[in-house]
């Protein structure tokens, strides 16, 4: 394809009528076409890292990473040069992609061919293109100067691609989310690109401008908090403060002072005035997390403040009024608890005007993979590896497993892994590959809706399997029951109080259990 080609196919793209991430999809893979390599990477700059928009020839969980550019010398010396930058090909630089060439991976890059160069939007530094071949003589001077040359329209396809993500945003918000498409992503903003996150953002970006209370609802490790600090910054609010309440960590006796306030003397200690979190989110937002965890006593102060926007100080004669909007959080059945009689319906509904969903992990596809590209090279950079990846079949598990606990599991998962692989004896200067034995996944909790019971031994002499002592029935009791307890506390992060509520059992009679099966001592 000759250069007056691809500018051609590229200026075509530009007018055409495709969504943001496919423009740029098709425009890497134009290039990676044109020039004949392995790999082209759109990178756009975040702070202090290049984030992967647009990937072809990559492996499935690298557009999950963020690079930092500390970290890669050679990413941030094409960010510094204006123009084309082109790698020897053998530059003692480790190249940011060792190990996830799709055609290559989990191998060390051989010599090879690297060039990239810098894109700029309006005067300013958007951003990287890097390009990767195998041969070595790829990147000769001919294609260095096709590189320089189709930088205005590499740079008018991105331009065109933000352009058409503020109008959207525009039209969704009246105009608050502008600053915000053009802001940096907070470190850990939502990563995925599945259709079930692409309609909660969405909902997200609308539901943000109005000062309605919203409740978000999910399981464990969903995300809600990552939804709140959105729709905050979303909101026209954005300005002011946003202040985070854990409603579970807040002890009876002190919580109504925490969240109101209290005057001097009001009880025993309360040597000064002191204002609550309402105070301190004032013209902000306040985030009730495990609003259900919250006394009854505490309940009816909130509907007042809720339906009057008004708050007391405990021992105050008077009350003040604050302009604070509020998103509240659970992972339990409110409906549940206004039944039972341990959370009041009114406030139930004043909470509930916009109720927002949360898609579960397992809900969100090959979003999975993204997720764990950002979690492996953020353990990458933190044990001082030269890379870390998942095998094939490592990734096929992810994809298959039905995470309770969601992204925070997946998280401590990758985590876990990698630190076994290190002690395990990896060398950090190879490749380190994880595989499917080092996640554990079978250890952990089963599929939501089944019971987890311990495996049936096979029959003696069945199918050719050797002969094994059956279990007793006191034996598999108690195996289910060590079990239970494990995967309550992996969902929970090791919090007995969460595993026994979970359990539906007192937290004496807990521990007291685990002791009796052999877990504690």
């Amino acid at each position: 394809m000759t250069t007056t080609a691809i500018h051609l196919l590229l200026l075509t793209d530009l007018v055409a009528d495709l969504p943001v991430a496919v423009r740029l999809q098709r425009l890497v893979g134009s290039l990676r076409a044109h020039f004949g390599c392995e790999a082209v990477a759109l990178l756009k700059l975040d702070g202090e890292h290049l984030r992967p928009v647009a990937m072809a020839g990559l492996a499935s969980d690298a557009l999950g990473r963020r690079f930092a550019i500390a970290d890669h010398p050679r990413l941030a010396a094409i960010l510094q040069r204006r123009g084309v930058l082109c790698f020897h090909h053998d530059s003692s630089l480790p190249d940011p992609y060792d190990g996830l060439i799709a055609e290559r991976a989990g191998e060390p890059l051989p010599v090879h061919d690297c060039m990239g160069m810098a894109l700029d939007l309006e005067g300013e530094r958007w951003g990287v293109i890097t390009l990767d071949a195998l041969q070595v003589g790829t990147f000769d001077a001919r294609a260095q100067r096709d590189l320089g040359e189709l930088a205005c329209a590499i740079e008018a396809a991105v331009r065109v691609t933000r352009l058409e993500t503020e109008i959207r945003a525009l039209r969704l918000s009246g105009g608050a989310m502008l600053a915000d498409a053009q802001a940096p992503r907070e470190e850990h903003d939502f990563v995925g690109q599945s259709s079930a996150i692409t309609q909660l953002l969405h909902e997200l970006q609308v539901v943000a401008e109005s000062d309605l209370p919203v409740l978000l609802l999910g399981e464990t490790g969903v995300g809600k908090e990552l939804c709140a600090h959105r729709l905050h910054r979303l909101s026209r609010r954005a300005g002011k403060p946003l202040v985070h309440v854990n409603c579970a960590a807040l002890p009876e006796s002190l919580a109504e002072s925490e969240l109101f306030g209290h005057v001097r003397g009001a009880f025993s200690g309360a040597v000064s005035d002191r204002p609550g979190r309402f105070e301190a989110a004032e013209g902000g937002t306040l985030f009730l997390d495990e609003v259900g965890e919250l006394p009854l006593s505490i309940q009816a102060k909130l509907l007042r403040t809720l339906q009057n926007g008004e708050i007391q100080r405990l021992g105050a004669d008077r009350p003040r009024r604050v302009n604070v909007r509020v998103i509240a959080a659970t992972n339990r059945s409110l409906r549940e608890h206004v039944r039972d009689g341990t959370f009041r319906a009114d406030l139930y509904h004043r909470l509930s005007v916009y109720p927002v969903p949360i898609p579960p992990l397992r809900e969100r596809g090959n979003d999975v993979l993204l997720l764990a590209g950002g979690f492996l090279e953020l353990n990458r950079a933190r044990l001082g590896l030269r890379s870390l990846r998942l095998s094939a079949a490592a990734e096929n598990a992810l994809c298959h497993y039905r995470w309770p606990g969601n992204v925070r599991e997946l998280e401590h998962v990758i985590s876990r892994a990698a630190l076994k692989a290190v002690i395990r004896g990896a060398n950090r200067k190879d490749i380190v590959t994880l595989e499917t034995d080092m996640l554990d996944l079978d250890a952990l909790e089963a599929p939501a809706g089944t019971d987890a019971l311990p495996p049936v031994p096979p029959v003696p002499g069945a199918c050719g399997t050797p002969a094994a002592p059956l279990l007793s029935m006191h034996q598999i009791v108690e195996a289910s029951q060590r079990q239970a307890i494990r995967q309550a506390l992996v969902l929970h992060q090791d919090n007995w109080a969460a595993a026994a509520r979970h359990l539906g059992l007192d937290a004496s009679n807990l521990h007291k259990l685990a002791r009796r099966v052999g877990l504690k001592a």
